[in-house]
């Protein structure tokens, strides 16, 4: 390849960067600044939660007869990276924006980051065409259709740039992707940044040395951050199919799951476990939970996403993952925002297989002082959280997946 051809295929890939980047970003803007709108029109107005059925019926039925190509959602991207198929719709991105406003409007349990996601891979993979790229080089544009959503939504592009690589394991991506994925994260990042969003700030202010005991505690919690990500994994899952099995008709079920729901806030009495949940987080560095937050959390969510109402699942796991790091402060005897901020991406980490990823996710919200804790904490969910996480499209492999595969033959055997 001569350095004309090499020069030229350069520009074009920066070119395609720089588009992606700055659609995917000032769609994440909109997006925040809009959800940012329904959440506190919500808190203000507590009676529109009694409409979520109605929310989730018009969500059911504009999936079921306009989006039935894309209602797989992160999935979908998942699979068209592994067996490349069709270009994936354009209205991807429009319909889950709106489904997910709705589910944050009435009163649902959901996160973000799967709408930038989708937003973002639904953008980038429209230049498949308009490039002519072949399966190869598609590859790459839904690497840094992820890489963009994520770096956008949660300000953090070095975790971002990861997530989309970290989240296919790495799977028959060149060197070329690994480069451009970071490029395309901080374009998209800036792009974020001159629309003048702010994103959460979390502080960790002490972070005690690392000694062999202080290693044990971190043993122990990481432990039950990874089985607590498995049990957000399963329970989703659970309510997902106890839906499809009892509600034949795909539209009906955000619309019973939204009369439950509804119902449940109401005897409960707070709104603490709907929405993203960003005031209880912040708290939890701070304040000591309530034993049952993030088991609530868990159900709401797990709740929410498996009738068919639309959005992320990481916000919810940094929420459940931070005020269970805040209540184990109770009786661990390590500072409650170092427990929080651990659970807050371990937890993150074991539903969806990406230790690296969020231990860097960690050191950019937190600080680098506390990355040896967050590292170890998401090694130790990583491997402790089971073989199914969140994305049922994502294919696990490596270390984890060998572990788990000699466990289940040493299972075999000892039967």
């Amino acid at each position: 390849m001569n350095l004309k051809k090499i020069t030229i295929i350069t520009f074009k890939w920066i070119f395609i960067c720089v588009l992606i980047g700055v659609l995917s970003g000032s769609a994440s803007a909109l997006f925040l600044v809009t959800l940012e709108w329904v959440t506190q029109f919500r808190e203000k107005s507590t009676w529109i939660i009694w409409l979520l059925p109605i929310g989730g019926l018009l969500i059911g039925l504009s999936y079921h007869y306009y989006g039935n190509n894309v209602v797989k959602g992160t999935n979908l991207l998942l699979e068209e990276y592994e067996n490349p198929q069709k270009t994936i719709p354009l209205k991807m991105a429009p319909m889950v924006l709106i489904g997910t406003l709705i589910t944050h409007l009435f009163g649902g349990s959901a996160g973000r980051e799967g709408t930038a996601v989708q937003m973002s891979g639904a953008i980038a993979d429209q230049f498949t065409r308009l490039f002519k790229l072949n399966n190869s080089d598609r590859k790459t544009l839904i690497i840094l259709g992820i890489s963009a959503g994520f770096a956008s939504i949660f300000g953090t592009p070095l975790a971002g740039a990861l997530f989309a690589l970290e989240v296919l394991y790495f799977s028959k991506i060149s060197f070329k992707s690994v480069i451009l994925s970071f490029f395309v994260a901080y374009i998209a990042y800036f792009a974020v940044e001159f629309w003048h969003i702010k994103h959460t700030l979390y502080n960790i202010p002490v972070v005690p040395e690392i000694t062999i005991l202080n290693f044990g505690w971190i043993v122990l919690v990481g432990i039950l951050f990874g089985l607590t990500a498995m049990l957000f994994s399963k329970t989703t899952h659970f309510w997902s199919y106890l839906f499809s099995k009892f509600i034949p008709f795909p539209p009906l079920r955000p619309f019973v799951g939204g009369i439950i729901l509804a119902a449940a806030i109401y005897f409960i009495g707070t709104t603490k476990y709907i929405g993203l949940g960003i005031p209880t987080i912040v708290d939890s560095f701070s304040t000591p939970n309530e034993s049952y937050d993030f088991l609530l959390k868990i159900i709401f969510t797990g709740f929410t996403l498996g009738a068919g109402f639309k959005g992320g699942e990481v916000t919810p796991l940094f929420f459940i993952g931070a005020t269970l790091g805040s209540v184990l402060s109770l009786v661990v005897p390590l500072p409650i925002a170092l427990l929080a901020g651990m659970g807050f991406v371990a937890v993150f980490s074991g539903a969806t297989h990406t230790p690296i990823t969020c231990t860097v996710l960690g050191m950019e919200l937190f600080g680098l002082e506390s990355g040896i804790y967050i590292g170890i904490a998401c090694g130790i969910a990583y491997f402790c959280s089971g073989i199914v996480g969140v994305y049922k499209s994502q294919i696990v492999k490596g270390a984890k997946y060998h572990l788990y595969q000699r466990i289940k033959r040493q299972n075999v055997q000892d039967f």
